[in-house]
């Protein structure tokens, strides 16, 4: 069956034939260790990891390659301010590269938590500097760079287009660079692929330029081409990654063997949180623990995903959650059922329903319409075996899990945690929000999860598993 992807390369959906007919080779663009991923973060890594099962359902051997960013990637986009992993390093009085392995082990602990595949290849940047300096000095060899006093810069006019992905006008773009704007720069748009270290940079390495560190784009087209070779199959990341990053990959590739990278570019969108962006200002940043922390599985945050395409915004609430959370009960159970049941069902209802899940997936990787085919297995009026086993390999692609048996025990919720409940609700109709945030972490503390609606609220246990609810 055909396999269909939308490309951002060409701005439409297409069909999708590897280089390689049996090994699919996919370079995603991984974290920059310096701070916990977020939820947002993680949306990006599942569907990166759904694409990767899709690619094996189909029969497809997986070469991936990820990155781990440890070194030059600095506070700004735009490539000018202070590096992100020496800021947080000053920040927690640690170095640098302790703060990169902190970081880069908890990143791993979340992937696991999603159930997300770790890639074949991971590659951390610090461990690539010959390989970048390589890059660099191929780049200065074919003619695409140039070296000022602070400096190796791309030069972005020796590019027959410069935009390709993103349609990016450089009328409206500002100056890149990984330092300040550089008077000895030819363009204002040309960024820096290597750059020489003040004296009390932290992170340095001996280069022909003398003592200094990569710029950020320069190691993605070092790391992918030495893992990938000069043209792969697929390329991913965020929506964010696009105009800057990403742009700069394809130029840095075209200057070093005239080639753009990868064939399909497939980029996940944002996630919202109550309709509007994350931001600490408006402390909604939300990592996996924090889901943990509310009581939840963490797959259910992975099957909220499933309820959008890839491609679109999606919006994360905490009531969202909650309804999420009793989905994945009852794909659960619904596995269960027929894993008991002894009901004949016939070989041609198992092969639609495998043919229409398989097709919804290879439709640019539709996992609304996916989930739809999962849930009419689901409720399926006669359970059996069959059906299990059909669901069990569903799960390859949904990795839900869905053959976890559901553990139900009864629990009280103790007089103290119901009074405080009580208590919270007087403040939150007296508008005393202080208080109410107040309570509301008093009951957490506890072991109790207190949930609120247009309803009024309702109280759980923390461990979703075994639920207790009280309220009104």
């Amino acid at each position: 069956m055909d396999i269909y992807f939308y490309n951002t390369l060409t701005k439409k959906k297409e069909k999708f034939e590897p280089i390689d007919e049996k090994e699919v080779r996919i370079y995603s663009c991984g974290p920059t260790v310096y701070k916990d991923a977020t939820i947002g973060n993680m949306r990006t890594n599942i569907f990166q990891d759904v694409l990767r099962r899709v690619l094996k359902y189909n029969g497809y051997k997986i070469k991936h390659a990820m990155n781990i960013t440890d070194v030059g990637h600095l506070v700004s986009d735009a490539d000018e301010g202070e590096d992100k992993m020496i800021k947080s390093a000053k920040e927690m009085h640690k170095s640098p590269l302790e703060i990169a392995k902190y970081y880069t082990e908890l990143f791993f602990e979340d992937l696991k938590k999603l159930n997300i595949e770790t890639p074949e290849i991971i590659c951390k940047a610090t461990d690539h500097i010959p390989d970048m300096i390589k890059y660099v000095e191929k780049l200065l060899k074919n003619g695409y760079a140039y070296e000022t006093d602070t400096a190796i810069y791309f030069d972005i006019s020796k590019l027959d287009k410069y935009g390709i992905l993103s349609g990016v006008n450089l009328d409206e773009q500002k100056a890149g660079a990984r330092v300040d704007v550089d008077s000895q720069k030819r363009n204002p748009y040309d960024f820096a692929l290597w750059i020489k270290a003040p004296e009390n940079h932290l992170m340095k390495w001996e280069s022909p330029w003398g003592l200094s560190y990569p710029g950020w784009h320069i190691e993605c087209s070092a790391m992918g081409q030495k893992y990938l070779g000069e043209v792969f199959d697929i390329h991913t990341g965020g929506i964010d990654l696009i105009p800057t990053h990403h742009e700069n990959e394809i130029a840095q590739s075209k200057g070093a063997c005239g080639k753009i990278p990868a064939r399909f570019w497939i980029h996940g969108e944002y996630l919202l949180i109550d309709g509007g962006k994350m931001s600490k200002s408006l402390n909604n940043v939300y990592l996996v623990k924090d889901i943990e922390q509310r009581g939840y599985d963490p797959l259910v945050y992975r099957l909220f995903t499933y309820s959008s395409s890839y491609r679109n915004k999606i919006n994360f609430t905490w009531d969202v959650m909650d309804a999420n959370a009793k989905a994945l009960e009852k794909l659960r159970e619904g596995y269960q059922k027929h894993l008991q049941g002894k009901e004949d069902v016939e070989d041609e209802v198992v092969t639609n329903f495998e043919e229409e899940f398989h097709k919804a997936i290879n439709d640019d990787l539709n996992m609304p319409l996916a989930m739809s085919v999962v849930w009419d297995v689901i409720k399926y009026p006669k359970k059996s075996i069959k059906l299990a086993e059909l669901l069990k390999k569903f799960d390859g692609v949904m990795a839900l899990s869905i053959d976890k048996e559901i553990k139900k025990k009864d629990y009280e919720i103790p007089e103290e945690i119901i009074k405080i409940a009580k208590e919270r609700e007087k403040a939150r109709k007296n508008r005393d929000w202080a208080k109410s945030d107040e309570l509301r972490d008093l009951i957490s503390k506890k072991g109790f999860l207190i949930k609120d609606s247009q309803n009024g609220y309702k109280i759980e246990k923390k461990d979703w598993n075994k639920p207790a609810y009280a309220g009104f």
